[in-house]
């Protein structure tokens, strides 16, 4: 497998608040959505509700999508960041290959609108059309390193940071962090190879207000800040350089409606993290090792209390945001294979049902799977439908009609395979991870007769302190039991296409099977063309668009009471060819101390071959700088990636997906 580079990501005690009920009747603005009268229920206050992470969607897709997120019982929609960045790969809109997600985590200037994501006016359109389904925006924004290709960072930041690129930079930012126990590289040093910026400069921190408050004023509600374990706390070690370590004094005092903004910073848990710390400075944290707990307890199929319910911060406040995963864990620490969406759910119902804490659910890849990470693998589209899945929406309603209400976590029958979770005596919900169990439990619920908000027809009785159900709890199945508070909304419609669809196919157009679920007035629209009806299993013949490269299906459709859906679906047109057997080229070295001078050949197709494990074959230097590799087979499509080999420090081009090979050329580096 080729070398990947190193992701730039790695890296609430609950207030009793009143709710805010949108209602959709009179929807204007370009998306056209209208919900028709409904009223979504959503958290007055941030760290009541839950939180949608919208990986890489782009604004407008956002946008279209804020009538499905409302009713899905979503609070909040986290986007990705949305300052100016690095143009990878010739502008590539993959979200690894011919592209990359990264690029979005290494700015080039701090100001908003980027390739990838969309311009400021777009952003500034699905926050106003986020404010009138009662949704908040939190954004995702990186403070303390650029893009490792300084000579795209902007003028205007440079002129910022002191007027150089050594100015912007900490003096540390000579080295890599070897010891994240030691805070003064942890704060100073490189991370991964990206520049650490000086935040302690005064000229730097107006520059960075100004983009913090000009998302304000477009209509952000809060930030989650990027690798803030990298930013110094006020008695952290510090550069002899003249400043002082006030960064997150200004950043959490001076921007605009400071009082109102939702803020949480990623830190994650490890060796001398500080997490209390930095709860005391930001006001709220990541809550990483809880994460890894919920995951094992769900897949281990171990949800005992002692599992799940301490949230790990030690005797820090319980100001923090949880997950059962996160765009980190997906990408990085391989949850894409281990976590079914099942268990995502599974686990996502504990963590959003319980009192403290913010939940936020990860928006995997369109049609990701556990044998396919990227899935369609396109920057700009909706995720993966589960954010919408009945018992995804039956929680987060559930969590905000619960504000206020105490909890209590219980293993019924000391059943460590399932959890119940009680609010008070308003409401319960119950995870089972096993097989099937017959409920007759104790109960802290008030008496009565319930329907379970999950499928609208089970009913469970309480009386004297017992809870019964003539029918089961099937196998990895979710209950949620109340009364007071809730609304009944019709479940989400989907759109898209069917199973097994491939995305990326072989000359000028594919034909695409559509289907539709809990909807009605199906329409699809392709390349910009006027919309069509359809009906789930129809059948459309998709071409590419003017740029001979992608083809755009758009699909929408309204669930039985208004509710407007909407999914982009991309296809990428990819032109098979041959290599033959001695087919010659070459690639130019670049002029960087970076690269060695035993140069590699990795050749790579679709289908899983490949001229050798990586760094594949040795090149031969033809002369200084300049190497050749001959084909020794004949292959259908490969590609290729040149490289230097150091099994310890390799560098590559490019990055990710490899080059179309194109005999006698000469290849350099971008």
């Amino acid at each position: 497998m080729f070398k990947k580079i190193l992701s730039c990501a790695m890296s609430a005690l609950l207030l009793a608040g009143s709710l805010s009920a949108f209602s959709g009747c009179s929807q204007q603005g370009s998306s056209g959505n209208s919900a028709e009268s409904v009223d979504f229920k959503t958290a007055d206050k941030v760290a009541d509700g839950a939180i949608l992470q919208a990986f890489c969607w782009d604004f407008n897709t956002i946008r279209e999508s804020m009538p499905d997120i409302a009713a899905a019982g979503f609070s909040a929609v986290q986007t990705s960041p949305i300052n100016e960045c690095l143009e990878g790969e010739d502008g590539g809109m993959e979200l690894y290959g011919n592209g990359k997600w990264y690029y979005h985590y290494q700015p080039t200037d701090f100001k908003i609108g980027n390739y990838q994501l969309g311009t400021r006016d777009e952003f500034k359109a699905m926050c106003d059309e986020a404010e009138k389904y009662g949704v908040k925006v939190i954004v995702d924004i990186i403070a303390n390193h650029t893009t490792p290709e300084t000579d795209k960072v902007s003028e205007d930041l440079i002129k910022a940071g002191g007027g150089s690129l050594e100015t912007l930079y900490h003096k540390g930012n000579a080295y890599d962090i070897k010891d994240y126990g030691d805070r003064l590289e942890c704060t100073t040093y490189k991370m991964g190879g990206l520049p650490d910026i000086n935040t302690e400069r005064t000229s730097f921190q107006d520059y960075f207000l100004e983009f913090i408050n000009d998302c304000i004023a477009c209509g952000a509600d809060g930030f989650r800040y990027d690798t803030a374990k990298h930013i110094g706390l006020p008695d952290d070690p510090k550069e002899d350089d003249g400043f002082t370590n006030n960064f997150w004094e200004r950043a959490l005092t001076e921007m605009d409606n400071a009082d109102n903004m939702f803020v949480y910073g990623e830190v994650l848990q490890g060796n001398n993290d500080r997490i209390a710390d930095y709860i005391d400075a930001i006001g709220r944290t990541t809550s990483s090792t809880y994460g890894s707990k919920i995951r094992s307890a769900v897949t281990g199929n171990m949800i005992d209390t002692s599992a799940v319910t301490d949230y790990r911060l030690g005797d820090a406040p319980l100001n923090m945001v949880t997950w059962v995963e996160s765009h980190d864990n997906y990408i990085n620490d391989g949850t894409w294979y281990e976590l079914t969406n099942e268990q995502v759910i599974l686990g996502w119902s504990i963590i959003t049902a319980r009192k403290d804490g913010t939940p936020l659910f990860f928006s995997r890849p369109y049609d990701c799977s556990m044998t396919n990470e990227w899935g369609m693998n396109r920057i700009g589209t909706q995720g993966d439908d589960i954010y919408k899945d009945k018992r995804v929406s039956a929680v987060n309603f559930f969590r905000t009609a619960m504000i206020g209400e105490d909890e209590n976590l219980v293993n019924p029958d000391l059943d460590s395979s399932v959890l119940m979770i009680e609010r008070g005596e308003k409401g319960l919900l119950i995870v089972n991870t096993s097989d099937e169990v017959k409920v007759d439990f104790e109960t802290n619920l008030a008496d009565g007769t319930y329907v379970d908000r999950v499928d609208e027809k089970t009913e469970y009785v309480v009386k004297d302190g017992k809870i019964i159900c003539e029918t089961p709890i099937p196998e990895n199945s979710v209950v949620v039991l109340y009364d007071e508070g809730y609304t009944n909304y019709a479940e989400c419609a989907n759109v898209g296409v069917a199973e097994g669809t491939e995305f990326t196919f072989d000359g000028d157009s594919t034909e695409v099977t559509l289907t539709i679920e809990n909807g009605k007035n199906a329409t699809y629209s392709l390349n910009g063309g006027e919309a069509v009806s359809f009906e789930n299993g129809d059948k459309v013949k998709v071409k590419v668009g003017d740029d001979g490269k992608v083809g755009v299906l758009e699909l929408r459709a309204e669930n039985e009471q208004g509710v407007k859906t909407y999914e982009r679906v991309e296809f990428t047109y990819k032109q098979n060819y041959k290599i033959n057997k001695g087919t010659k080229v070459y690639f130019e070295k670049p002029d960087s101390e970076d690269w060695g001078d035993e140069l590699y050949a990795y050749v790579y197709d679709d289908t899983g071959n490949e001229n050798d494990i990586w760094p594949g074959l040795e090149m031969t230097k033809e002369s200084d700088g300049r190497y050749s590799y001959t084909f020794e087979l004949s292959w259908e499509t490969p590609y290729i990636i040149f490289n230097d080999g150091d099994a310890s420090d390799s560098v590559q081009y490019p990055e990710g997906q490899g080059l179309v090979v194109e005999p006698d050329k000469t290849y350099t580096v971008e």
